[in-house]
């Protein structure tokens, strides 16, 4: 039996059809489904078990964002434990994940993100040329542009346009949050 779950292949595709569904939103690979595609020869009642340990791994991986030392560490006690994995079938996650890791963790992201997020801010500093007041002529402005949007979805732009005032007070306030940021990071 371990002989025929170690396989690279079927174990390489096991794990991709697990990412599929865990993370990427395909629920339609079912238990059945990567059992009679990827190992028919085995017993469903010996599958299983097997099935819910390579789940549970990759879970593990991806909640914690592993980076390959992470990795390493977590796959060597993995088969050192008993009931673990053995050490070809380490290598494949290592290899999955390393190849994978990018996708998962932006999916991730994604799955987490519930609202519009930014996904762009440009800005530049103008002249005014034109105002009711010709006090205002030629002082300099900063526009902003923010770019919002969902995963899938078309972005929304926000412009916003700020006198030199507007500027120093955002830059005080910006000022105001690192403080507070590093007081919590040095209590912490």
């Amino acid at each position: 039996m371990a002989g025929e779950l170690e396989g690279c292949k079927s174990l390489s595709g096991l794990l991709g059809g697990l990412a599929q569904s865990a993370f990427h939103g395909q629920p339609g690979l079912t238990e059945e489904l990567l059992h009679g595609q990827l190992y028919p020869e085995v017993p469903l009642e010996e599958f299983r078990p097997f099935l819910a340990k390579m789940r549970g791994l990759l879970k593990s991986i991806a909640s914690a964002d592993m980076d390959s030392n992470q990795l390493e560490a977590f796959l060597t006690a993995q088969t050192k434990k008993q009931g673990g994995i053995t050490s070809e079938q380490a290598a494949v996650i290592s290899k999955f994940w390393k190849s994978h890791k990018t996708k998962i963790r932006e999916s991730l992201m994604n799955q987490s993100c519930w609202d519009n997020r930014l996904r762009g801010l440009s800005w530049r500093v103008d002249s005014k040329s034109q105002s009711r007041q010709t006090a205002q002529i030629h002082t300099p402005v900063a526009m902003i542009e923010l770019e919002f949007g969902k995963g899938g979805q078309e972005s929304e732009f926000l412009c916003l346009e700020f006198d030199e005032v507007k500027v120093k007070q955002i830059l005080k306030k910006l000022s105001e949050v690192e403080e507070s940021i590093n007081t919590l990071m040095q209590a912490a």
